[in-house]
């Protein structure tokens, strides 16, 4: 490794984005590859990142979402990373203990893909795209501690919530049941709702079937209420984050009906947040799977043809909201509770049986699905709610009544329950059901149990036995883990594992007769679920052990809002589920979240002969643009003609507008590539990239670099004597201070890095134009310089490690040196400046003492030749003086 204290040898070679018309051999030695192998160099020998319990410290876990093995990083994977480590950086430089790991999360669909694809087995494509990633973010200078690392793919992973689950199934917290779900017959598995493309398999094509088998389910339901009430116990989650899991939760009161069938022994029951429209039913709505739907059908030819075609489709909820509404009278009729009136009962294919009870009252008149069916095929429609004065149009349905806490809301055209509110209604109704045994009031919820069951091949296999004597027996846990086979031939139809008989052969743990292995695998996010806490419990033989509750709960966590539901659900679930064994002792897994927007660029096309369009990547195209720097045309450098310029989306392969990391890095080094991302937007928003951008910081690095190469060719620099400064020297030092002030409240809580940057910016171009070279001079911006340097750290760790050598300081970790604190005393300013306006308007500006009084502000403000002149001819009727702000000078 160079020796970086000496400047002289940092002043070789040249960085091929500078010029010598930007600072000449100075700034021509800043070549970031060579900083940045070096600096990597000494904090891998260092084991720098690498960290152990330590009570005397406070400790400070901080993580990003562990990335999917996809073989390449993006620029939402260096945006979220880079994010995360300065977080993790600066709270190092506080002092603090900090853990930053890093894993794989490496099951899932998208390796099956690939290797169907490249002809390859999905383990072989996902460890050689590890390899890869893990030498991309090592290029990048995250402080990770990689002696934790895991892939969750490997059995020493894995094992560990196939022995959760099994002491699951014991307690009664894990169960297999039929549900219905969206089947591929071709490919012979289950799709996710999102691979149901236009009602058939997205890689198949086949029409997609609904078909009721049997799955594994946890029982997250039992959970509920505490994953309700957890959310008010998350300050620090974003509010739109902890809505979504209140909506997805979905706690709702109210009363579950019974209607009595006609020729039926047993009522039909349905749940309604609305008994206030009871006296409003026209007819029940059932699910195709509905045990009375299938009843009607055996002497039904038709509604039995019917039933056939609805177990084609998704069975989303957003499907079912868009879909055309389609239904079939089963000639079975409800008996209403209260008036005895007959109700049709119709199959609707918008009712799900997996929902609820699989039965709706329908009351067309106050909900606009049962308005549409109900139009559709000409049934009742009865106005049972008035809202103040608006007209009721049966022809129009509106949501005008849904606000039932509106205090104009009352009941109609329903006997008893007339001119009641929406809470009197519901305590009347509850009384009467209840005391007649045709109802109760519950608590429902949106959520259902989590179905974990997966029929592919490529994740963990779930521990259990099928025995045709003892039936489903969880693996002994001294069997565990199962293991996946990793060397097979895998074409995509059929999951190897299913396919392989002797695989699937096993004994049965209770009787010792012949047994079958289950050949469903986890839903992968079994495995994200608890990833987070064996990082803090790396080697354990257990799945955590007592270093977990050291290091957790995350006080960190850096990811994606797209994960905002069913991840951080999950996670919260588990974290759960391992208190409740005794695990850990926090009721919550992460104390912080924060969600980090997209990466988004321009995109560029041109237009095909059949009239799709053929998109072009960005770096393959060259911009011109106007003296303002607006954009004004495009052209494909290769050929030099125009191209059509598409605006600015989300990166993505389909739009081809994404940028590769790895050739950012390569041109202008990982530092650049870091301080763009976290300057171009806040966290939380999108960031729009430009490589125009990324020369611009490119060019803030090298004039940083100019200043301290400068700076310290002569090493005269005496520690800064504050009472023997003049008024230049204070002004520079007063400004590094509220510099340091700034970024440290920016960094700490705000995490609003782009303003940090923007101020260190600004205090950078002021010591540009500082050229005082005295003894006092030089020491004020030898502090300044040095701040910068630790203040810049956490974002470009790179040349900071440089640059503190050059500045005289033996080789670190720049980590371990204390955060820059604040000098109140450099902070009070000796004068201050006042805007001086005449009727608002702003006409000249003042300096004064600080102490100067209100009497002087004004004295001073009207002594000035412009104010003198715009008063001519006014006389001066009020003046207000907000002390070391504004004299306001009201005439007329």
């Amino acid at each position: 490794m160079q020796d970086i204290q000496d400047p002289k040898t940092l002043n070789q070679g040249s960085f091929d984005q500078g010029g010598p018309e930007e600072g000449g051999a100075a700034e021509q030695g800043y070549r970031p590859q060579a900083v940045e192998t070096a600096a990597q160099g000494y904090w891998n020998a260092q084991h720098a990142y690498e960290v152990q319990e330590d009570n005397s410290r406070p400790k400070f876990f901080c993580l990003s979402m562990l990335p999917y093995p996809s073989g390449a990083l993006h620029m939402g994977h260096v945006r979220n990373y880079t994010i995360g480590d300065v977080i993790s950086r600066y709270q190092r430089m506080q002092g603090k203990n900090v853990l930053q790991p890093m894993g794989w999360d490496a099951f899932g669909l998208p390796a099956e893909n690939a290797a169907i694809k490249n002809h390859t087995a999905p383990a072989k494509w996902t460890y050689a795209n590890i390899d890869h990633m893990r030498s991309q973010l090592k290029s990048l200078g995250y402080a990770i501690d990689w002696s934790r690392e895991f892939a969750t793919c490997k059995p020493d992973y894995y094992r560990w919530e196939q022995l959760m689950f099994t002491r699951l199934l014991k307690k009664g917290m894990a169960y297999r049941k039929n549900a219905v779900v969206n089947w591929d017959p071709i490919d012979q598995t289950v799709l996710a709702n999102e691979q149901v493309v236009d009602g058939r398999g997205w890689r198949s094509g086949a029409i997609v079937e609904k078909r009721e088998i049997p799955q594994w389910f946890l029982k997250i339901t039992d959970y509920a209420q505490e994953l309700l009430d957890g959310l008010d116990t998350l300050p620090g989650w974003p509010d739109a984050v902890k809505t979504m899991q209140r909506n997805w939760l979905g706690r709702s009161e109210g009363l579950e009906i019974h209607f009595a069938v006609e020729g039926e022994a047993e009522p039909l029951t349905v749940f309604t947040t609305r008994p206030d429209t009871l006296m409003g039913v026209t007819f029940v709505s059932i699910a195709g799977e509905h045990p009375l739907a299938l009843k009607a059908a055996q002497g039904n030819a038709k509604l039995a043809a019917f039933l056939d075609e609805l177990k084609h489709g998704g069975v989303s909820e957003a499907e079912l909201e868009t879909q055309e509404k389609r239904g079939m009278a089963t000639g079975l009729f409800a008996v209403h509770p209260i008036t005895g009136e007959k109700l049709p009962v119709w199959v609707a294919n918008f009712v799900l049986m997996g929902y609820g009870t699989g039965a709706v009252m329908a009351v067309p008149g106050h909900d606009q699905r049962d308005f549409e069916f109900a139009h559709k095929y000409d049934l009742p429609i009865k106005q049972v709610i008035a809202a103040g004065d608006e007209t009721y149009d049966p022809a129009n349905w509106k949501d005008w009544y849904s606000d039932k806490t509106r205090p104009d809301m009352r009941v109609v055209n329903s006997g008893e329950l007339d001119g009641k509110n929406y809470r009197e209604a519901f305590d009347f109704l509850a009384g009467r059901l209840e005391a007649e045994g045709n109802g109760l009031r519950r608590v429902n919820w949106r959520l259902r149990d989590w179905g974990v069951s997966r029929q592919r091949y490529w994740g963990c296999p779930i521990p259990v036995i099928y025995c045709p004597k003892c039936e489903a027996v969880p693996v002994p846990e001294d069997q565990l883990p199962v293991v996946l086979p990793e060397d097979v031939a895998f074409s995509g139809v059929q999951s190897p594992i299913k396919a392989d008989p002797e695989w699937r052969k096993c004994v049965c743990p209770q009787c010792g007769g012949p047994a079958e292995r289950e050949t469903d695998t986890f839903d992968t996010f079994m495995e994200s679920s608890w990833y987070y806490a064996r990082y803090t419990s790396p080697g354990a033989n257990a799945q955590i052990d007592e270093r977990a509750n050291y290091w957790l709960p995350v006080d960190q966590y850096v990811g994606g809002i797209e994960h905002a539901i069913m991840h951080l659900l999950y996670f919260r679930f588990y974290h759960k589920l391992l208190r409740d064994a005794g695990m850990v002792h926090s009721d919550e897994p992460a104390q912080n979240l924060l969600c980090q927007g997209m990466v988004i660029a321009e995109t560029f096309y041109r237009d095909n002969a059949d009239g799709s369009k053929d998109w072009i990547n960005p770096a393959a195209v060259e911009i011109q643009r106007d003296d303002k720097a607006r954009v004004i045309g495009a052209t494909l450098k290769s050929d030099g003609q125009p191209v059509h310029i598409g605006g600015t989306e989300k990166m993505s392969k389909s739009k081809n507008n994404g940028i590769d990391p790895q050739t950012m890095v390569g041109k202008y080094g990982a530092d650049t590539v870091r301080l763009f991302s976290m300057f171009a937007a806040p966290p939380e928003q999108s960031l729009e990239w430009s490589e125009a951008g990324v020369e611009g910081m490119a060019r803030f690095l090298k004039r940083l670099w100019r200043e301290v190469t400068t700076h310290a060719a002569n090493p005269d620099h005496p520690v800064t004597d504050p009472a023997a400064l003049d008024a230049g020297q204070k002004t520079l030092r007063r400004q590094l201070h509220e510099t340091i002030q700034k970024v440290s409240d920016d960094f700490g809580r705000r995490h609003a890095f782009n303003t940090a940057i923007a101020a260190l910016m600004e205090l950078l171009n002021a010591l540009s134009k500082f050229s005082d070279q005295s003894e006092q001079g030089r020491a004020v911006r030898h502090e300044a310089l040095e701040a910068m340097v630790l203040l810049l750290n956490p974002v470009v760790p790179h040349i900071s490690h440089a640059l503190w050598q050059v500045l005289g300081h033996a080789e670190t970790v720049l980590e371990d040196q204390p955060w820059p604190k604040v000098d109140p005393a450099a902070l009070v300013r000796d004068t201050v400046t006042l805007a001086v306006q005449i009727n608002g308007k702003l006409r000249a500006t003042i300096e004064l003492a600080a102490t100067a009084s209100k009497e002087e502000a004004e004295a001073a403000a009207r002594a000035q030749p412009q104010v003198v002149h715009f008063l001519e001819g006014m006389s001066v009727r009020k003046v207000i003086v907000v002390p070391g702000k504004i004299v306001n000078i009201v005439a007329g």
